[in-house]
């Protein structure tokens, strides 16, 4: 036995009306979600969320729609959160301790000001170099990516590319101008080698995902929800906090967290017909890609080059509404990326893979869905 989502919405995606809270998109989005599976508040006794806004998030969403839950997670691994919330639901509801898990995330980052929604947390050994984080960071996992494998600026900007071209095929895409390779390069620079194209975008938004058991999730598509989704493998990991104690700047802990829930599922890099990878800068969906078994180490440039992964190249769709960097990254950006694995699922996909980051790599987590095909 295992679980199903039969419900997946998503709230404020851009920028929020004037004066609205991150507890409310969250409660917002969890209507949306538990209305498509035709479920109420009163179903739900499990609720899992976060938000770098809200430390209690799980309370605040609680008090927002009014639920006295049985099982109550705010556990924060960043932007993977939501992605290792819906391996706690799982668990939950496996035990008996919860039947309908509530999974949300909320953020108003563009509408109050990135340093005023996501705190960073800097290392004392750090501190000294005064780093402009996260993306001194990501620098120099892209530096070195480009030194030790021969990476090419190009090849980031294909990430990029590629992104907006899925954008432009998604009703509510935040960017959707074209951009073209010579964009990207000719764009400021941020921190070499990264420019403002290779970074996500600042944006409101939140999400929310519905959880049951697989029974359940049959009996309510035979009442008029949408056909289960169904989770066949999802697992977390981390190595470090700090990009100072990351054991290898270009190796992460996605290999852990994506070899697990590989073989929960049952299935293998080859069987994936599309993937959400978290994509902060152009260079973490190279690194995750290369982790998760999509490419060999050292060839994600390569696989990102050309478009290959966009909607007209020859290789795996990847990031299919545009992803963090062109449909909307609200400061974490796991929640998004499961209603997109979810929405490719229902769109016919037999296997999506779901990957999300928090950190600086540091939290990995990794959710393999798939249709009744495949469960």
């Amino acid at each position: 036995m295992s679980v199903a989502v039969v419900g997946a919405a998503e709230a404020g995606l851009g920028e929020a009306p004037p004066g609205t809270t991150p507890a409310e998109l969250m409660g917002q989005a969890s209507l949306a979600a538990l209305a498509e599976a035709g479920l109420t508040t009163d179903d739900v006794d499990g609720l899992f969320a976060s938000s770098t806004q809200l430390p209690w998030a799980s309370i605040n969403l609680g008090e927002e729609l009014g639920i006295a839950p049985r099982v109550s997670d705010s556990t924060m691994l960043g932007g993977a959160s939501p992605v290792a919330h819906l391996a706690h639901a799982r668990a939950a509801i496996l035990a008996g301790a919860c039947e309908v898990a509530l999974i949300a995330y909320g953020s108003t980052q563009r509408s109050v000001g990135r340093a005023n929604a996501s705190p960073q947390e800097v290392d004392r050994y750090e501190a000294p170099y005064r780093p402009v984080l996260p993306i001194t960071a990501y620098a120099l996992a892209a530096s070195r990516h480009m030194h030790e494998f021969g990476t090419t600026p190009e090849q980031l900007a294909w990430v990029a590319v590629s992104a907006r071209r899925w954008a432009q095929r998604t009703p509510g895409a935040w960017s959707t101008k074209p951009l073209t390779v010579q964009d990207v390069l000719d764009a400021p620079r941020v921190c070499d080698p990264l420019g403002v194209k290779d970074c996500c975008l600042v944006t409101d938004g939140g999400g929310a995902l519905v959880v049951v058991a697989e029974a359940r999730a049959r009996a309510l598509a035979a009442e008029g929800a949408p056909p289960p989704v169904h989770l066949l493998g999802v697992a977390e990991a981390h190595r470090h906090r700090h990009v100072s104690s990351m054991p290898d700047l270009v190796r992460t802990a996605a290999a852990d967290s994506g070899a697990r829930a590989y073989a929960m599922a049952g299935v293998g890099p080859a069987d994936v017909q599309c993937a959400q990878l978290y994509d902060a800068f152009t260079i973490t969906p190279i690194l995750f890609a290369e982790d998760l078994g999509l490419c060999a180490k050292g060839e994600g440039g390569a696989f990102f080059e050309g478009g290959r992964t966009g909607p007209d190249g020859d290789g795996l769709p990847v990031n299919t509404n545009g992803g963090g960097l062109s449909y909307a990254h609200a400061g974490m950006n796991g929640l998004q990326l499961l209603v997109e694995g979810v929405r490719q699922v229902r769109a016919g996909r037999d296997v999506a893979l779901v990957h999300a980051n928090g950190g600086v790599f540091s939290a990995q987590a990794t959710a393999i869905l798939g249709s009744a095909a495949t469960a």
